[in-house]
């Protein structure tokens, strides 16, 4: 094999590029973990406090950092798990509102077509006939807030709230933050 087939280039021709890169940071992540010498030095850092607990809140939530995230998560030993899930779910949820941010900016041109094309018109339609417009809504926060809470990335849910016409970043903003604190206490007290 030649060297230039060693490329990054040649590496992003493959079908499944980030479902490979999520893989190899999940492996990376667990080796990282698991090795006794970074964990004894992740000890040393508990003197970052609960500015480490914010960090590792915003890396919770972004599909390539959250194995780290969790992983920071598990190692570590607060003093108080409740503050520790509050901190981690203020971080987690500023992640989140950078996703929706971004997202928002980024994707509005392809949500707007998906929401404009043929088969999303007849499904909405159908959805608003037997459901009604407010379930419909109602019905897309639970599925995103369970996408959040789950240990699905949160890009996914957060995509599917920036689909909405109209959106309450105040509520956005609050199912965030409780969803990632209660996944971050449960990731807390399985470690402690």
């Amino acid at each position: 094999m030649k060297l230039k087939d060693l490329s990054i280039r040649s590496f992003f021709k493959y079908k499944y590029t980030k479902l490979i890169i999520l893989v190899a940071t999940i492996t990376l992540a667990y080796k990282i973990f698991r090795d006794p010498e970074i964990a004894s030095y992740l000890a040393t850092l508990q003197a970052l406090s609960y500015l480490g607990v914010f960090i590792g809140g915003i890396l919770f939530v972004m599909l390539f950092s959250a194995p780290f995230g969790i992983g920071f998560f598990l190692t570590l030993n607060p003093a108080n798990i409740w503050l520790a899930a509050i901190i981690g779910g203020l971080g987690a949820m500023v992640g989140d509102m950078l996703i929706f941010k971004f997202i928002k900016a980024s994707f509005e041109d392809e949500i707007k077509q998906i929401s404009d094309s043929k088969h999303f018109q007849e499904l909405s339609r159908a959805v608003a006939t037997h459901l009604g417009e407010k379930i419909k809504i109602y019905l897309t926060y639970a599925i995103a807030g369970f996408v959040i809470a789950s240990p699905l990335p949160d890009e996914a849910g957060v995509f599917m709230l920036a689909g909405l016409k109209k959106i309450n970043i105040y509520l956005l903003m609050l199912i965030a933050f409780i969803l990632n604190a209660i996944g971050i206490a449960i990731l807390l007290g399985v470690s402690a």
